[in-house]
């Protein structure tokens, strides 16, 4: 579906290539490919399993553009994605831009609520630079010579889990931009269930403690992250939803928490340095 939608773009097709990255899936990918292959000027490429941040700077290696767009496999840009990036880029060549990502799947209870938070957190950290301004890399296009210059993702953040924070955090330390582009969509479809969307937090708060790590050695100081934020997330609720679905939701908010919690204290014991000191963070 990901590849049906960026055949899709309404867009030169001249003017942008699309790289998939195989990042050491059991079955290849060539088959899914082919089929696009008269569609889109289509590269893949495949590399022993080494994380989505690696894959993500493979894919990077390869672009001959200006502008690096990613999204992920379970992603379906809107057609006019490319040209909602390019229009602000167009006064802001040098900045980093995050489009808006919308739950493509509205009837699961898990990914309303993941999607939320996001929401949540994103709309958090704008308000003030200190709290850590980021864009999720499905959502994410940058200036290539600024992505390669920053150093890109790093490869040390093993899982899909906060790589995307530290390049932001990177990226704002060198004195670059963020912006939002709300126009440039995306559409995820992350189905969820109970088991998995604890585990899929519990690896956030992991690639949580692996961030404030990063932050901490190249001597930042802790984020600034106030009781109200925790407050504010109680009352959080989803475009349209009243009663016992949105109480659902608000306590799968929390509960999101409670698992980020658990995952950056699992992640600060098993750490090969025994951590550092960071408080837990969001």
């Amino acid at each position: 579906e990901c590849l049906q939608a960026l055949a899709g773009l309404d867009y030169p097709r001249e003017r942008f290539e699309v790289i998939v990255v195989d990042d050491g899936s059991a079955t290849s990918l060539e088959r899914v490919v082919q089929r696009f292959r008269e569609r889109l000027s289509l590269t893949l490429i495949r590399q022993p399993n080494a994380g989505p941040a690696a894959a993500r700077n493979t894919g990077a290696a390869r672009a001959s553009g200006q502008f690096l767009a990613f999204t992920d496999d379970d992603c379906r840009p809107s057609a006019d994605w490319l040209q909602a990036f390019a229009k602000p880029f167009g006064s802001r060549p040098d900045a980093a831009l995050g489009g808006r990502t919308l739950n493509a799947l509205p009837t699961n209870v898990y990914s309303t609520a993941t999607q939320l938070l996001l929401e949540y957190v994103y709309a958090y950290t704008r308000e003030a630079p200190e709290r850590g301004p980021f864009f999720a890399s499905n959502n994410l296009a940058l200036p290539a010579d600024g992505f390669r210059q920053t150093g890109g993702f790093d490869p040390s953040f093993p899982r899909a889990a906060a790589e995307d924070r530290e390049l932001c955090d990177r990226w704002l330390r060198d004195g670059r931009d963020l912006a939002y582009a709300p126009e440039a969509v995306v559409h995820h479809t992350h189905a969820l269930s109970l088991g998995t969307y604890w585990q899929l937090h519990v690896r956030y708060g992991r690639g949580a403690f692996r961030y404030h790590r990063a932050r901490a050695r190249r001597g930042a100081g802790p984020l600034k992250i106030r009781p109200s934020f925790y407050a504010r997330l109680l009352f959080c609720r989803p475009p349209g939803r009243r009663g016992h679905r949105a109480l659902l939701v608000s306590g799968l908010l929390v509960l999101s928490q409670v698992a980020n919690a658990a995952g950056f204290a699992w992640e600060a014991i098993m750490s090969d340095d025994g951590g550092v000191p960071v408080r837990r963070p969001v």
